[in-house]
């Protein structure tokens, strides 16, 4: 069952078309293209041309059997071509004709489920695999053979990327043009090419998304394992006419898709000859650990254009050398050398414009032959046409990218140090909640179901605080005054200055409406300020409802050690939902002006620390938070537990809808939130389950430590003798090492059962897709054991160690799932396989699966027993005589 469930659709071994009568005049024009593109393609495996009106019985056609039904019919007889494709037991079915209405593709994509087809289209331009000369598709000739796969979203905008690519000499594995009614979808294509091995490089055009979480799960595991470049259209302008906060107000779609791109750890371009550069130089495996980029040019003009354009894009330009008009071969070679064994340059631009009297293709093959991949970026911008085709094409020979003009080369190396700054992103699996105080959850839900019971959406500001409050993110105090004299009585006791505000909750933004008076000084102006603010409150908005005034101590005082009380900067929190990717974390620079500065850092939840730092640094108001105007450097720690906190809210309230913290005040002492606006709603999702948030959290509740069930055999680790217990947790990306630990440790035969190979360590794709994965649709339980090891001083240090693996994926019917389990030699017949298949299966009901399923070597006799111990039906796997098929109904 390793085998991908679209291997049938981009690997199929034959194929049944539907195409009409070639005799007849009616043909469709994706029949015709569809003929002439397989009879020039030179695809090998047999092909089946088949009518819907071919005579016989199911019997009969059963011999036709293919694993791809190709269809290009006219609308009326789509459906029930594809209905004769399910009944022969095709896997996969590609309906090319377009202009199908929603009603036609509505019963395909029934017939297809029905029959357990896996359906490209309706109304697709179809596949092409070059590798095996398969041009399923009305998309033009055959592409070249690549390393690179191309995946749109756009038919047009595919078929211009293949005549580009032609030009340029670009080749691809795969090209999949999906149409908006494509049954399998982006998500599941990006699964496929994960596990490709001719896939090296992966390019995605893409207009929208149906389920984000699908989507950002296949995003992430194709990212982790191969560079991945995507180029989405339709970019909206920020801003939203019904936000009922300043968070929402300023974050756009477009804004939030970057946000999700970046904690993929995909790079995003905006142009489709960007998406080729990219993917030219990640392609390259390029290793850098920087954004400074050394010039190497033999003139001033065309480095000062790569320089101005590395500023605009936030790279660092280090070491220029200008070789003069006269630089040969050596000379650059020199000066390659140079900066390559520089520790101050991550990366190198060979720029050369020809020049009268200097030999081109000479200079070329000197640096040519001095080029070798290394883990520092190396690229060329060799300026003209005619005179440096030859030497272009040299150098693209030895793989190393080489560009028109120094702004494209720029692009290539921003999407490089983009890439894998976006990897780093990419390996943080948070969970849910802190390892801090824990917070009262129970009392936060109260709070928010009290209000929704009343009907309203939007907090006051008291019961905003009173929220954060309960996630322990400190907050000025505040006292609600219903009359002047309250307001003159609260001012006292809390001491002087004070800050009143209306408390409304039909106000959005009290500053615009006057409802704010800062440093109040003493009682006489806490009344006259009270009723001058209700005075101007209820004739800026006549009707809303006053609840009274708030009273608290100015925060920004600049005597006392609190927090707020040093030299603070004014910044925000916040979070507004998208209606694609669910909850987004913001952050910026703070204060009333806050739409108008519109500085907007984000970050989908959950964070950790290294997370909720990048956060910061990319927000303007970054620059601000160091020593600053005298005042000393602000408590960065304090703002980080801020938003960790926040992330904290957001993944356990799924009621939250929008979120002002503005002002935080924070300075060297630390952060304090001044006032805060929560907006409510009811959530369909549950809490505890995840299902608001587009990326899954590290799912720490289902840790459990075990006691050994044996006794240890003479000399073994004390951590199994009796007594000694062991952890079973999910799997996360920091466990590849000791996975791929365990695996090395097997024996022959152990590997051999598990992987049906004796390989002697996981490939590092594998490994990859084996400890990154999406525990919404897939889980896998490691047990780990802690060795200690004596030092020659005499003290003794501790190790983690992998002892055994249980996993589960769903199935693509989404009821089911495969099981795989893997158990140390040194540690089998101790219960271990036992624990983790209970374990597994305990999570198989969780996600709310039927069916538990795996494929086990007839000849391992202990996995086979062990099954049936566990109450699995054990039956002949029809496809393989070698294997059995274990199942148990959940």
């Amino acid at each position: 069952m390793d085998r991908h469930f679209l291997t049938p659709l981009f690997q199929p071994r034959s194929l049944i078309v539907f195409a009409g009568d070639p005799d007849a005049e009616a043909l469709t024009r994706e029949a015709r293209a569809l003929r002439q593109a397989l009879a020039e393609g030179g695809y090998q495996g047999p092909v089946t041309w088949l009518d819907i009106n071919t005579t016989g019985t199911l019997g009969d056609l059963a011999q036709s059997r293919a694993d791809l039904a190709l269809i290009a019919l006219p609308a009326a007889q789509c459906v029930a071509a594809l209905e004769v494709a399910g009944r022969i037991r095709c896997r996969a079915a590609l309906v090319m004709t377009t202009g199908l209405d929603a009603a036609i593709c509505t019963q395909l994509h029934q017939t297809a489920r029905q029959h357990g087809v896996n359906l490209l289209g309706p109304n697709s331009l179809g596949l092409q695999r070059p590798a095996i000369g398969l041009n399923a598709s009305s998309l033009g000739p055959l592409a070249a053979p690549g390393p690179l796969a191309l995946v749109s979203q756009s038919g047009a905008l595919t078929s211009a990327m293949l005549d580009w690519a032609r030009q340029h000499g670009v080749g691809f594995s795969t090209v999949v043009s999906l149409g908006p009614n494509t049954a399998v979808e982006l998500p599941q294509v990006l699964d496929y090419l994960t596990s490709d091995s001719s896939t090296q490089s992966i390019l995605v055009y893409m207009e929208g998304i149906r389920h984000a979480r699908r989507f950002m799960s296949a995003l992430r595991a194709a990212a982790y394992s191969k560079p991945v470049v995507v180029m989405k259209a339709g970019r909206q302008a920020a801003g939203s006419k019904v936000a009922l906060t300043h968070s929402a107000a300023i974050v756009g779609s477009d804004d939030v898709f970057d946000a999700a791109l970046r904690r993929a750890g995909v790079v995003r371009v905006r142009q489709f000859t960007q998406l080729f550069s990219a993917a030219q130089c990640l392609a390259s495996r390029f290793r850098p650990v920087g954004q400074t980029l050394a010039l190497v040019t033999n003139g001033g003009g065309p480095a000062v254009l790569a320089a101005d354009w590395a500023g605009t894009l936030g790279l660092q330009v280090g070491a220029v050398h200008d070789l003069g008009e006269d630089a040969d071969g050596p000379a650059y070679v020199q000066a390659l050398k140079t900066c390559v064994d520089s520790r101050d340059v991550d990366g190198v631009l060979l720029i050369h414009a020809p020049k009268a009297g200097v030999d081109v293709d000479a200079l070329t093959r000197d640096i040519a032959a001095a080029f070798s991949p290394s883990s520092k970026p190396v690229l060329a911008c060799w300026m003209g046409e005619t005179r440096v085709r030859a030497a272009r094409e040299l150098l693209a020979a030895r793989s190393l990218p080489v560009f028109r003009t120094p702004e494209a080369a720029v692009d290539a190396f921003h999407s490089i140090a983009s890439f894998y700054r976006n990897q780093l992103l990419l390996q943080q699996t948070p969970p849910p909640l802190g390892d801090g105080a824990q917070p009262d959850t129970e009392g936060a839900r109260l709070l928010i179901e009290g209000v929704l019971a009343e009907r309203r959406q939007v907090l006051t500001e008291m019961e905003s605080k009173a929220l954060l409050a309960a996630f322990h993110i400190p907050v000025t105090r505040t006292m609600l005054a219903r009359s002047a004299n309250e307001a003159m009585l609260i001012a006292s006791q809390l001491g002087y200055p004070v800050a009143l505000k209306i408390d409304s909750p039909d106000i959005t933004h009290k500053s615009d409406v006057q409802g704010v008076v800062l440093n109040v000084h003493n009682a006489t102006q806490v009344r006259d300020r009270y009723l001058e603010m209700l005075q101007a409150v209820a004739h800026a908005q006549p009707g809303a409802r006053i609840n009274g005034v708030t009273v608290q101590p100015m925060a920004s005082r600049r005597n006392g050690q609190g927090p707020g009380q040093g030299r603070g900067r004014e910044v925000f929190v916040g979070l507004t939902t998208d209606e694609a990717f669910g909850p987004v974390i913001t952050f910026g620079a703070g204060g009333t002006m806050v739409e108008l500065i519109a500085d907007r850092a984000m970050e989908l939840p959950p964070l950790n620390q290294f997370l909720a730092s990048r956060l910061i640094d990319r927000a303007r108001v970054a620059e601000m938070l160091g020593a600053w105007r005298g005042a000393a450097p602000a408590n960065l720690a304090a703002l980080e537990a801020v938003l960790l906190r926040v992330s904290e809210m957001v993944c356990a309230l799924p009621q939250l809808r929008e979120m002002d913290i503005n002002p935080i005040i924070v300075d060297e002492h630390g952060a304090v939130a001044v006032d805060a606006r929560v907006v409510v709603e009811d959530a369909a999702s549950h809490p505890g389950s995840f299902a608001h948030l587009a990326i899954v959290p590290y799912p720490t509740g289902q840790e459990r430590e075990w006691p050994w069930r044996a006794k240890p055999a003479p000399g073994e680790n004390a951590a199994t003798a009796p007594g000694g217990v062991y952890t079973i947790r999910p799997i996360h990306p920091d466990d590849a090492q000791m996975l791929q630990a365990l695996v090395r440790g097997l024996s022959p035969e152990s590997r051999y059962f598990r992987f049906a190979s004796t390989l002697p360590e996981l490939p590092l794709r594998m490994l990859a897709r084996f400890t990154l994965i999406d525990y919404d649709r897939e889980m896998a339980l490691v047990a780990v054991v802690k060795d200690s090891h004596a030092e020659a001083d005499g003290s003794s240090t501790e190790t983690e160690r992998i002892v055994g693996v249980s996993r589960i994926v769903t199935n693509p019917d989404g009821t089911s799932c495969e099981f795989a389990l893997l158990v140390a030699d040194d540690f089998a017949g101790r219960g271990l396989g036992t624990r983790l298949m209970l374990s597994i299966i305990e999570a198989a009901r969780r996600m709310g699966l039927a069916a538990v399923m795996g494929l086990i070597l007839t000849n391992n006799a202990p996995m086979l027993k062990l099954m049936a111990s566990l109450g699995f039906t054990v039956a002949p796997y029809p496809e393989d005589p070698d294997f059995r098929l274990a199942t148990k109904v959940l």
